[in-house]
């Protein structure tokens, strides 16, 4: 699971940039991306972009349907333990709170599926190509 968090909103190249640092994260593996309807996800810049990708994956969620996107539940699970009652001064507080969130979920393998699992969904990996 990734999580980037930046000031202001996500356009079609903010995002790619962000996959682009993804990519080199993940150095190779395969990865799924669980999108929603968000404009900048589906423009024509960002289609060709994709394209191009042989490591990705990617679901499409219905445009609005937060009871199928996993994303939701993980809000919730942030809300009610790392992001409950802070009143932070600072962007930077709210930011490192969910990072701590973060990385209590991911260090629990079975957390992140759940929220996958509880929204009826499921993940199949493509067939290899020889």
């Amino acid at each position: 699971m990734c999580f980037h968090l930046k000031p202001g909103s996500y356009d079609t190249l903010g995002l790619i940039e962000v996959l682009e640092q993804m990519k080199a994260f993940y150095d190779g593996e395969r990865v799924v991306l669980v999108w929603d309807g968000l404009s900048a996800h589906w423009s024509r810049v960002m289609r060709a972009w994709l394209a191009e990708q042989d490591r990705l994956t990617l679901e499409r969620l219905l445009a609005y349907a937060p009871e199928l996107n996993p994303v939701e539940l993980l809000w919730s699970s942030l809300k009610k333990r790392e992001l409950a009652s802070l009143a932070g001064d600072h962007l930077a507080d709210v930011a490192d709170a969910t990072e701590q969130g973060i990385h209590r979920i991911n260090d629990n393998p079975q957390l992140p599926w759940s929220f996958l699992a509880h929204t009826g969904l499921t993940l199949h990996p493509p067939t290899p190509q020889n």
